[in-house]
């Protein structure tokens, strides 16, 4: 590690919880191998103090810091600027300090299409169909639909969530074209039909679901469909395993995980995230 000095930059997360995160491995291992002195540290939040806590990191100088669940959206209201791509998908989780002017981003979007990117997937001008309707699925949808897909379907079981994603991309990105349905199977079916690329936005296949699947019936599924699954932990979801015995090519989260923190790097730093660092983390999922 590079040892800290007086002039070193403080670089946080702020959420709830944060002790799992794997930005601060990611961060100083990239400030130690290019001799940036910068230090990245994870700070827990209690609920209803997050405007202190920007407060904090604003008296301290610190040079930016990552917002994480479940203050993406409430930190937005406590900065000066946001960027338009973070204020048409209404969350924020990267922040940058610009002698004292705090600019909000959201790099989740851009960190999952880079991501899909660096599989040799492509996703413009083709079908996507999305499962869940949450803050990922959000910057994830709107991300496509700005970087040029041509349809998106958000299928979720709370039909007004998906709804709100889809109205959002059909106000902002009027070439996309979006819509939302109730997540049933013969609907997905149907859907999955034209479609090239799936994505699972929900946290079913990890923790205490982590025998379960978004899709019961394989069939629905075909061997021309990319099938990604957010979720890193575990490095193969029972969705992508199913996939994947279908002959579908997948992915898990911890690309888009790695990529938006070096596209949050760059943000701060004015610089690359090392390769050698990228290719480490990414070797997890291996």
């Amino acid at each position: 590690m590079n040892s800290i000095s007086g002039s070193t930059r403080l670089i946080s997360i702020l959420g709830n919880p944060v002790k799992h995160s794997k930005s601060p491995s990611m961060h100083n291992n990239s400030f130690e191998k290019l001799h940036l002195d910068f230090a990245y540290m994870a700070f827990e939040i209690e609920a209803g103090k997050v405007e202190k806590a920007i407060e904090a990191m604003k008296t301290l100088k610190a040079k930016g810091f990552n917002i994480t669940m479940p203050y993406k959206e409430e930190v937005m209201e406590f900065l000066d600027e946001i960027d338009r791509e973070a204020r048409i998908i209404g969350s924020v989780n990267t922040v940058l300090n610009e002698g004292g002017k705090l600019i909000g981003y959201n790099t989740d979007g851009k960190g999952f299409v880079k991501a899909l990117e660096e599989k040799g997937v492509v996703f413009k001008d083709k079908k996507i169909v999305i499962i869940g309707a949450g803050g990922a699925a959000r910057a994830i949808a709107v991300q496509l639909a700005l970087d040029t897909a041509k349809e998106i379907v958000i299928a979720n079981r709370t039909i007004e969530n998906a709804k709100t994603i889809s109205d959002i991309i059909n106000k902002n990105v009027p070439k996309t074209k979006a819509r939302s349905i109730i997540l049933d199977e013969e609907k997905l079916k149907e859907e999955l039909r034209d479609a090239k690329i799936l994505i699972n936005t929900t946290s079913i296949g990890m923790k205490e679901t982590i025998d379960k699947s978004v899709i019961e019936n394989t069939k629905i599924l075909h061997k021309d469909l990319f099938v990604a699954d957010i979720i890193y932990d575990p490095q193969k979801t029972k969705l992508l395993s199913q996939a994947e015995n279908i002959g579908c090519k997948t992915m898990n989260g911890l690309g888009m995980l790695v990529y938006q923190g070096a596209i949050a790097f760059k943000i701060w730093t004015g610089i690359d995230m090392p390769e050698s660092v990228i290719e480490d983390m990414l070797c997890e999922s291996r």
